[in-house]
């Protein structure tokens, strides 16, 4: 069959759109993990809506950088992570990798620690247990990647996507927000140290330093290379709705769970916590509420917790050009979680400050994402267009605007 007629067929497959559907829904759940559910209820329990502008902005940050990210996958048919193996010499991209995995583990600590709040919330199980068990589960939604394939991963993620949704948005159908009050949050603005800081955990919970490496990754797997015509313009289009749609899902979710904190929660005391916050909906909301909320957190770090492995493998595979089986990594990498759970460590103030961290790992994913995908050497025509790239650059001054303030502030306090 001659490569024309493989491209025309290609392109009538692609009509139907949504087959092409997927990837961005699987990074999208690093949007919505147990680190981004403690991050938005202690800013709205202690703030109200004062940082939603701060989620409105990472979101709008987020569908550009993940759009960048699965299109450099597609065109060059390589992950971030290769594409920087590729380049760096060997003690530039140890140290790369060294802090890329330093993501990954903050990343992983956040997803199990809040899978094991919620069956302790749910069960009563110790939190160090219900690590181990979310550590289990998490394999066997690997397991089903590694054996049908990513299709059926995506089919997977994107049903506990929906239980996440619903889980955490069932609260606002009983208590709505007030309109004035989310229209007063939406101009930028701090009130002292602490809410720089829960801002930066709020924006590395949404733009995810191991979601941007990952994406390039999922829709690399999902697609191939796609050469320059026809097909890779629908499937540049189809991407575009991809992204467009999963990131609107997670933004409403993240969004939900501040104004859910800011309506019902705010000067409850204990609230600041998710123990604290889910006894609060629980009494204020019902216990079904209460609930739906327990399921969708766990839902949240099962699904979470497996990407994240993707992630990490994606990673390492690139950076130290060694590929370990992703479930043997799974093994190893939940070790941390799980002691510090067993040592007593305060579960949601490790949540914050791992999304904290990974504020400080996104120029690190961000920069080299925008410089190779305006690349003409990388991307050919694909590259990005001059005012998209003035639009990149911009994203990336405000994060490192934003790091800098934080570690200004937490060193003069």
């Amino acid at each position: 069959m001659s490569e024309r007629v493989v491209v025309d067929a290609r392109v009538r497959a692609g009509r139907r759109g949504s087959l092409l559907l997927g990837p961005a829904f699987v990074a999208a759940i690093a949007y919505v993990d147990p680190g981004n559910v403690a991050a938005n209820l202690t800013a709205g329990a202690r703030y109200g809506y004062l940082l939603l502008w701060v989620l409105v902005a990472a979101n709008a940050m987020a569908v550009l950088v993940q759009y960048q990210s699965a299109k450099l996958g597609l065109v060059t048919g390589q992950s971030l992570p290769d594409l920087l193996g590729e380049r760096l010499r060997r003690g530039p991209r140890l140290a790369f990798w060294a802090q890329a995995e330093l993501v990954a583990a903050a990343t992983d600590i956040a997803e199990v620690v809040g899978g094991a709040i919620a069956l302790h919330l749910l069960f009563g199980l110790p939190l160090w247990l219900g690590g181990l068990v979310v550590g289990g589960v998490s394999l066997v939604l690997l397991a089903t990647q590694d054996r049908y394939g990513q299709r059926r991963f995506e089919h997977v993620i994107i049903a506990l996507l929906a239980v996440i949704t619903v889980g955490f948005l069932a609260g606002l159908v009983v208590s709505p927000p007030e309109p004035g009050g989310m229209l007063s949050g939406l101009v930028p603005r701090f009130e002292g140290t602490d809410s720089v800081l829960l801002a930066a955990s709020m924006l590395g919970a949404t733009v995810m330093p191991h979601a941007i490496y990952v994406h390039s990754a999922l829709a690399r797997d999902r697609h191939g290379r796609a050469e320059a015509g026809p097909w890779r313009e629908r499937l540049l289009r189809a991407t575009r709705w991809d992204v467009g749609i999963a990131l609107v899902v997670a933004g409403v979710v993240n969004i939900g769970l501040l104004l859910l904190a800011a309506s019902g929660l705010r000067g409850v005391p204990g609230t600041d916590s998710i123990e604290g916050a889910h006894a609060a909906i629980a009494d204020a909301l019902g216990p079904v509420v209460g609930v739906a909320f327990a399921i969708g957190l766990l839902a949240s770090g099962l699904a979470s917790t497996s990407v994240g492995a993707y992630a990490g493998a994606t990673i390492m595979a690139g950076l130290l050009h060694r590929r370990i089986p992703i479930l043997t990594r799974r093994v190893v990498t939940i070790i941390p979680a799980v002691l510090l759970l067993a040592v007593g460590a305060d579960p949601t103030w490790t949540l914050v400050v791992s999304q904290v961290v990974l504020s400080f790992g996104i120029p690190f994913a961000v920069i080299p994402l925008v410089r190779l995908t305006r690349s003409r050497a990388v991307m050919g025509e694909a590259r990005t267009r001059t005012g998209l790239h003035a639009v990149l650059v911009g994203v990336v001054g405000l994060v490192v605007l934003l790091n800098a303030t934080l570690l200004l502030l937490l060193t003069t306090t």
